[in-house]
């Protein structure tokens, strides 16, 4: 049986090109069902408050659901300065098991360069972290 990859776009926004399929099977497994839904702030704002008790928009939100499936909030309003592409890597990374530490974020910088996206400055990851907290 093969998984499931979904993505929706919910904003107005285009689609970011990021190879989402290739990052998700690259951390999590082929395997791994795996939804991912880029939000609006007024949903994003609603879901947070709802599962984090916390008034704000969050930039990433990531929900595992079993062990072998989870599901990826982001909302790219909220995002800037940072990629959706870093969002959705920090994102899978959590539904793997990893938690906010230099070791996540050495991770993180290898995924940006394996595929070429924009890469983050130290001082930057920190502050995205701080945020989706």
């Amino acid at each position: 049986m093969g998984s499931t990859f979904s993505l929706s776009n919910k904003t107005r926004r285009n689609l970011p090109r990021v190879p989402f399929r290739l990052i998700k099977e690259s951390i999590l497994g082929k395997e791994y069902d795996l939804s991912v839904a880029l939000v609006p702030p007024a949903q994003m704002r609603s879901i947070t408050l709802k599962t984090k008790n916390k008034d704000k928009v969050s930039n990433v939100l990531s929900f595992p659901l079993t062990e072998n499936s989870g599901e990826i909030l982001i909302c790219p309003t909220a995002a800037a300065p940072y990629t959706v592409g870093y969002l959705f890597i920090h994102g899978c990374l959590h539904l793997k098991g990893h938690k906010h530490s230099d070791t996540m974020e050495r991770i993180e910088h290898a995924l940006l360069k394996r595929f070429e996206l924009c890469k983050k400055s130290s001082q930057e990851s920190t502050s995205a972290r701080t945020r989706s907290r």
